[in-house]
């Protein structure tokens, strides 16, 4: 149904003229916004012009550069930030918890590299380095296993709780053969997934938009939700359950980014103990059932505890997924599961087999950056990283949010240990500018914008301190270019009831121009 209704939503644009007062602002503000739009426009500008001119050459050559900057902002207003609100994507260095473009500009990172980054840069820096002096012997070697991966099984064998391992060279990868061995042990074909959840980028967990093909055998159920252990409870063919448990955040919501902010709503909010009961009870069903229950630990990872989501949550998998940060700096996927879930032949049947490899699989240059991670997960002076973690960045997130009341700004963080979500308490056309004001403030983050702040443990109390300054400085900026503006009768409602009236008047337009 969201792909049909994806596929009938015209594409509109506001014009100049009327780009700055959509939401029914009076004249002065719709003439204060025109003039910050400018001048923050001008400040980008003049700020990286060399990063600019070499992020430039990139449109039009690499299709990620294109699909990410027709998508940062609502489309209607794509075409305007576009031309007006320039942001590079080249980089040159890192230093600890910044980053630095080719003008010299030096910023803090929000983005997180996606959820890579948990120790710093300076770390995954070294990690390569020496992962590079480790291999350099073997060299690019395929078939044939480097030495260390030896110990890096055993490693993952005792973190994951697991008994076997399987390497892949992506967290998508480690999904795809997750979800594959589900079905191969059950003889069943359904799984199931819950909305809003993000698995990757395959046919096999990837409903509605963004997908266009019809996906079969994959049920998409509502979290935390009791008539969804009943439909788990009464069925048959289910093969598989798949947690991406950073929906604990905003459960049966899709990821946040700034280009879906239409109308400002954001909600996010962490209950680690109401998830934790969810998951047990989800654990308690899928044992009953036979249902193989995947843990998709692709970004938290090992964010939240060194035993990952089974230790922070307590509660046990069948088959979990890594990625991202456990490479060291390099793209690694990885299953861990029990053995009899991991088998990909059946002894007493000859030509019966489960599939899957990979070139690139265990490729020695990544196995021995993994395994400077691993031995960094296990080193003693690394176990402060998730001493008191809640409590570290709990105080941390209501201090910045302290911050926003007092200075009567609409903005507010929701957080989960280290990944922040910015919240808005007042419905308004116009919050997705705050990430073009943060990223002239001095902070770089993911191409969704504000939807999403992965920080690094590496921070201390004097960056979080710094990082609020900027976060603070560049709200009160919004406000004095006018942005947060709000009629008291403006609702989401009323701005949704709005934007439908415009898509049928576009889908009318372009149906009696014959386009």
């Amino acid at each position: 149904m969201a792909s049909r209704l994806a596929r009938l939503i015209p594409r509109y644009e506001y014009t100049d003229s009327d780009a700055f007062g959509v939401d029914g602002a009076p004249q002065d503000i719709v003439a204060q916004r025109r003039h910050g739009f400018t001048q923050l426009g001008l400040r980008l500008q003049s700020m990286a012009p060399r990063t600019l001119e070499a992020s430039a050459e990139l449109r039009g050559a690499i299709s990620d550069v294109d699909f990410i900057n027709a998508h940062r902002v609502p489309f209607q207003f794509r075409t305007l930030v576009d031309r007006g609100l320039p942001l590079g994507t080249i980089a040159a260095a890192t230093d600890g918890s910044r980053i630095c473009d080719l003008d010299g500009n030096w910023a803090y990172d929000l983005g997180g590299s996606y959820g890579v980054n948990l120790f710093g840069s300076d770390f995954y820096k070294r990690a390569i380095d020496h992962a590079v002096v480790r291999a350099r012997d073997l060299g690019m070697v395929l078939g044939p296993y480097h030495p260390v991966i030896v110990e890096n099984v055993e490693r993952l064998r005792q973190i994951s709780g697991m008994d076997e391992v399987s390497f892949h060279m992506s967290g998508t990868e480690a999904v795809m053969q997750a979800v594959r061995l589900a079905r191969y042990h059950t003889g069943r074909s359904a799984v199931v997934r819950f909305t809003g959840a993000y698995h990757g980028w395959w046919d096999g967990v990837q409903a509605g938009p963004g997908n266009p093909m019809r996906v079969r055998n994959l049920h998409t159920l509502a979290e935390m939700s009791e008539r969804t252990l009943g439909v788990l409870a009464s069925r048959h063919d289910i093969a598989c359950v798949l947690v991406n448990p950073i929906q604990a955040m905003h459960p049966n919501v899709a990821p946040p980014s700034d280009a879906s902010l239409v109308t400002g709503e954001r909600a996010a909010r962490f209950d680690k103990d109401a998830y934790a009961a969810w998951l047990h009870k989800l654990r308690a069903i899928c044992t009953a059932r036979g249902i193989v229950l995947i843990f998709d630990e692709v970004f938290l990872g090992f964010r939240l505890a060194r035993g990952g989501v089974q230790e922070y949550f307590g509660v046990t998998a069948d088959l979990v997924t890594y990625g991202k940060s456990l490479g060291g700096g390099l793209p690694v996927g990885v299953v861990c599961g029990r053995h009899e879930l991991m088998h990909r032949f059946r002894e007493e049947r000859a030509a019966d087999i489960c599939f899957a490899r990979g070139t690139f699989n265990a490729h020695p240059y990544v196995m021995t950056a993994m395994n400077e991670f691993l031995r960094h997960v296990d080193d003693p002076a690394t176990q402060g990283t998730w001493h008191n973690l809640d409590e570290r960045w709990d105080e941390r997130t209501r201090a910045i949010n302290a911050r926003f009341a007092a200075a009567q700004l609409p903005v507010r963080l929701a957080n989960m240990t280290s990944v922040w979500v910015t919240c808005y308490v007042q419905p308004g056309r116009y919050h997705w500018m705050y990430q073009f004001y943060l990223r002239a403030a001095g902070l770089q983050m993911g191409w969704i914008g504000t939807g999403r702040f992965i920080l690094s443990h590496d921070l201390t109390d004097d960056d979080v301190r710094a990082i609020g300054d900027r976060m603070v400085a560049a709200a009160e900026a919004m406000r004095a270019d006018g942005w947060w503006w709000s009629d008291p009768a403006l609702t989401a409602r009323t701005i949704k009831r709005r934007i439908l009236r415009e898509c049928f008047s576009a889908a009318r337009a372009r149906g009696s121009s014959g386009r």
